[in-house]
């Protein structure tokens, strides 16, 4: 926000009096930042606007217009300032009326004299007044103006006026006259004052002769007429008389005629030409919008704009008005024209918001920034579009390197990110461009393609937002809330485009690397790159780096991290894949190292194939570095990418198991093959050591695993203060062994994820584990009722049954010493009530008791 700037203050003018229309100076403090600042300026009470001309903040010159008060201050109005002051006035002087007889540099205005009767029409005695009534030298004095008005309050040196005072008279206009001139002065007012009271007599007594003459020939005619009667009759006198009455009018109008109609054509134009001088600005301005258009000062066009609205917006004059509608006209053209230049692509943002403010000032209809962003949306979606189709065609990578559209944009744009780090490729060979798979070339052109753009277009809206595209310093507050209003009712839309311009970027990537995670219905857009080159761990590594910095950059930009989620799930993919061809690749190349038959031998017998294994795993771990780096929001995707403690055991179990069982045998055919001896004990020592490893990374996970299933069934068999010498009739198997049977079911799909070999020896020893502990609880009871013997049988026996495949012998030994243990059933009701609550188990848990029946189950025993 800028300072509140002073009220305007004006402290002098030149020329201080004048008649209307007079072209004044006025100069003061604080007379406004510009013409757009100057919003009034009256002088005398007359509001001259239409003829301002702003030239600093301290000269305004314009034209002093009629007004009512003879004389008044100058104040001027100003956006930044306000109502201003004066110190000084203006004295508005009346035109002198010129008589007919006088000589006249300019035309006569006749409008009250008629040329037929020579004599003036009502006017005034006043405005033929002489202009020295008292006909000596007038010698101006210098005493000032508003000296005299305090020595004569209310006033007027001017001897038309109602209070004309002699005294301020005589100062102002012969204060260095003498005694002598002023006793003439006197005389000559005497003999003006005789001549005036003679008046008509003196002009009867010199023509009064001509009277008794025209008295004279009215009587004869008075007498001829008396004899010849009244009739109208041809030839009669009073019929020639009135011909020649007649003849004598037509002649007198035809000599006037042209006299007249010369001045009717004179007073016509000396009008048309007054007016056109008074309102030029607006006869002009059509004129003037077009040439300002032209030269792109456009701040000009819509001042003058501003000006004429405020004029002659509400105008009732026809020629106003159709002059008016004739710059309406032009400021149309302009808004389109205007539109047209904010819709173009590319632009920058400087020239994005110069045509919206245009606009807005202009008052052009809709949201012209809501507009330009939706229109930059939707070109930034074809440039995306057409770089794939490029790259698609052939012709993409050729365009790579010196690209001058793609140069435009990077001009274009002004990302933090690219400020600070330049662009993400580093210095290349001039071969780079046709030793890199076009896959590689298309992501880095798209990257820079969504860079260049996406900062801009993330910039329109913010300061389509905060209304910063309208005012940098907040001056229009209608319309920076108007903007704000409108941005917080667009909010849903405008993230719906950042959805989609990140989500196209992640597609076609995804299409031109990952197709097989698109759905089939995208493949036809994003897709056909099947004829292209397939990529290797290490290209896969530059891309993963490329999109990074992509990300990164677009993170600068303060964008919610929702919208940038799809890239960090394509970097995830990339990853995943880039660490699958790379562990595909080097396993491929082992292989080839193993089975190739002319190793060379150095000469100490040693041959290379340690050494080219080391080089081969060197090479994976370089090519694996970036993959397996954990940036900000990303997850690891390296060896510790379980979440718990026990699946990473299992990982390992897998492992360990995969290497008894595969990986010894291998190494010890391919030595045996190749006719290496002595690595017997070398393979047998380094079995042991798996196996060792092996059993206790086992017992530590059934210690995890077992330990809290078999805990809980004493807590749940005795829980709601069970009591196996007072219980119920048995309704069914209850909830705890249930919730036992369903916890041991997940450590199964647990085990079942990593390694389904591992599942016969896992859940061997979790169910050797909750069947001991559940046969030591039913041994451990003191005493049974009826009815808890059957409660005590049918857990038991439900438990049995359930994990039969997994017990061992021992724990089938236990089973059946618990239920000897227990009171035997003699009644056949009983018999058959455990039979049926058996069978209501296993039938309600049908599904659950499936995961404990494998087919082909052999539990692997150590």
């Amino acid at each position: 926000m800028s300072p509140a700037r002073l009220p305007p203050l004006v402290t002098g003018i030149s020329p201080k009096e004048g008649p209307a229309w007079t072209k004044v100076t006025i100069r003061g403090e604080n007379l406004g930042t510009g013409p757009a600042d100057l919003i009034g300026l009256s002088i005398c009470g007359h509001n001259c606007m239409l003829t301002a001309e702003w030239m600093s903040a301290s000269k305004i010159v314009c034209r002093v217009g009629p007004a009512k008060d003879d004389k008044g201050e100058i104040i001027v109005t100003t956006k930044s300032g306000g109502l201003g002051t004066s110190t000084v006035s203006f004295k508005l002087l009346r035109p002198e009326r010129i008589g007919i007889l006088e000589q006249s540099a300019v035309w006569v205005d006749e409008v009250n004299y008629d040329m037929r009767t020579n004599r003036n029409k009502g006017i005034s005695p006043f405005s033929l007044r002489p202009s020295n009534p008292l006909g000596i030298e007038m010698d101006k004095g210098k005493v000032p103006q508003k000296d005299l008005e305090q020595v004569f309050p209310g006033m007027s040196g001017d001897f038309t006026s109602e209070n004309f005072s002699a005294s301020w008279y005589l100062i102002e206009n012969h204060a260095g006259s003498g005694f002598e001139q002023l006793k003439i002065a006197a005389n000559n007012l005497k003999k003006q004052a005789t001549k005036k009271n003679e008046g008509s007599l003196a002009y009867v007594k010199g023509g009064l002769s001509t009277f008794f003459e025209a008295q004279d020939a009215l009587a004869a005619i008075h007498q001829r007429l008396e004899s010849d009667g009244t009739e109208k009759v041809e030839g009669s006198m009073t019929q020639r008389l009135e011909n020649i009455l007649n003849r004598a009018s037509d002649t007198a109008d035809t000599l006037f005629q042209e006299v007249l109609g010369r001045k009717d054509k004179a007073d016509s134009t000396r009008n048309a030409l007054n007016v056109l001088q008074r309102f030029k600005f607006l006869f002009n301005l059509p004129l003037n919008i077009e040439r300002n258009i032209q030269k792109g000062d456009y701040d000009v066009v819509i001042n003058d704009y501003e000006k004429a609205k405020s004029l002659f917006g509400n105008t009732e004059v026809a020629v106003f008005k159709k002059v008016y509608a004739e710059v309406e006209t032009r400021i149309e053209a302009l808004r389109n024209l205007l539109l047209e230049k904010l819709l173009e692509t590319p632009s920058t943002l400087h020239d994005q918001k110069r045509y919206i403010r245009y606009l807005s000032d202009l008052h052009a209809p809709g949201d012209p920034a809501w507009q330009c962003i939706y229109a930059q949306h939707k070109w930034i979606l074809q440039l995306m579009q057409n770089c794939r189709d490029e790259f698609i065609m052939g012709v993409g990578a050729l365009g790579l390197e010196g690209d001058t559209h793609l140069a435009a944009l990077g001009r274009l744009g002004h990302s933090a990110s690219l400020k600070r780090g330049g662009s993400l490729r580093s210095a290349r060979p001039s071969t780079w461009r046709f030793e890199t798979p076009q896959q590689v070339q298309f992501v880095e052109k798209l990257s820079d393609v969504v860079i260049g753009q996406l900062p801009n277009f993330w910039k329109l809206w913010i300061s389509y937002v905060n209304g910063s595209l309208f005012s940098e310093t907040g001056e229009k507050s209608g319309q920076v809330e108007k903007s704000k209003k409108n941005a917080r009712q667009r909010q849903n839309d405008f993230k719906k485009m950042i959805e989609e311009l990140t989500n196209r970027l992640v597609k076609l990537i995804r299409g031109a690397l990952l197709p097989t995670t698109l759905p089939q219905g995208e493949l036809h857009v994003y897709g056909g790159w099947e004829d292209k080159t397939e990529l290797t761990g290490a290209w896969f590594t530059q891309i993963i780096h490329t999109v990074r910095g992509c990300h990164e950059a677009l993170s600068t930009l303060e964008i919610p991290n929702d919208l940038l989620q799809v890239i960090q799930d394509l970097l995830l993919d990339l990853r995943v894949h880039c660490l699958m061809v790379t562990l595909l690749h080097t396993s491929e190349d082992v292989k080839r190292l193993a089975e190739k038959e002319d190793w060379v031998v150095d000469n100490e017998g040693i041959t290379s194939l340690p050494s080219k294994f080391e080089q081969c795993l060197v090479h994976m771990l370089q090519s694996l570095k970036e993959p397996l780096e954990i940036k900000a929001g990303e997850i690891n995707v390296g060896f510790e990418m379980s979440e718990s403690e026990e699946q990473r055991l299992l990982i390992i179990l897998s492992n360990c198991q995969y290497l008894e069982r595969h990986t010894f045998l291998n190494l010890a055919d391919h030595f045996e093959k190749h006719g290496l001896t002595g690595t017997e004990k070398i393979n047998r020592v380094s079995l042991d050591a798996v196996r060792e490893l092996d059993g206790k990374l086992f017992e530590a996970y059934i210690e995890r695993r077992a330990d809290p299933i078999a805990g809980s069934l004493e807590p749940g068999m005795y829980a709601g203060y069970f009591d196996w010498r007072d219980c119920q009739t048995p309704s069914g198997v209850r909830n705890y062994l249930k919730e036992a049977l369903v916890n041991i079911i997940a450590v199964h799909a647990e085990v079942f994820t990593v390694s389904k070999d591992l599942v016969p020896r896992v859940l061997s020893r979790i169910v050797e584990s909750v069947a001991d502990e559940m046969c030591r609880l039913m041994q451990c009871v003191s005493s049974f009722s009826k009815n808890g013997a059957l409660q005590a049988r049918l857990e038991l026996s439900a438990l049995r049954d359930a994990v039969a495949a997994y017990l061992n012998p021992d724990s089938n030994a236990s089973f059946k010493q618990a239920l000897d243990s227990l009171p035997q059933l003699h009644s056949g009701a009983d018999k058959k009530s455990l039979e049926e609550l058996l069978n209501k188990f296993k039938s309600s848990m049908q599904l659950q008791l499936t995961c404990f029946q494998p087919s082909n189950i052999q539990p692997i025993k150590r």
